[in-house]
């Protein structure tokens, strides 16, 4: 993925959102059940990474934002490494029905989402938040995935879930030294 070279002032803050990372959360959180249209649409993944990305939004409030989604078909791990996740459960098919929601939402909310063919959203992430970090940007990556730890430093923190969503850790270079 390409770089690009910008500089912008110290104090903004770019929030960068694994966009799966939130679904899957949302959807395991929330019961199908209780959350879906009269067609018979699940809905709660929807709502809930709605609401997730909202309380988010308002406690760090940042300057900039994107979601950053997997994107179906392998990657050039796969290419490399044909087993690449191959033990990995499938997503279930209520919540893949409502990835394309989730999108429509978030460009109608005017959020910019990025999907990459041949690169994984966690690969996306990476490079926003070192794009971010050498523009100067407090950067902030929303996941509930520990992978993302490695991007932690100085100028990237990483918003953790904790038990509850509302348990957000910001897993700062200390903070992973305390725990780990």
């Amino acid at each position: 993925m390409g770089e690009a070279s910008v500089t912008v002032p110290t104090n903004e803050t770019l929030l960068v959102v694994d966009g799966h990372s939130l679904a899957f959360r949302a959807f395991f959180a929330l019961p199908v059940d209780n959350f879906s249209t009269s067609s018979g649409q699940a809905t709660n993944a929807v709502w809930g990474f709605a609401t997730m990305l909202a309380q988010v939004i308002d406690a760090e409030k940042p300057d900039h934002l994107g979601v950053a989604f997997d994107v179906k078909g392998g990657t050039f791990r796969n290419e490399m490494l044909p087993q690449y996740k191959g033990t990995r459960e499938a997503a279930p098919e209520e919540l893949l029905t409502q990835l394309p929601l989730i999108q429509r939402m978030l460009t109608a909310l005017g959020v910019t989402y990025i999907e990459k063919p041949g690169f994984e959203g966690d690969d996306v992430i990476a490079t926003l938040a070192t794009m971010g970090d050498k523009a100067g940007y407090h950067t902030l990556v929303l996941s509930g995935d520990r992978d993302a730890f490695q991007l932690v430093d100085d100028n990237v923190t990483v918003l953790y879930p904790g038990h509850h969503f509302k348990d957000l850790k910001h897993m700062t270079p200390q903070s992973i030294i305390d725990k780990y």
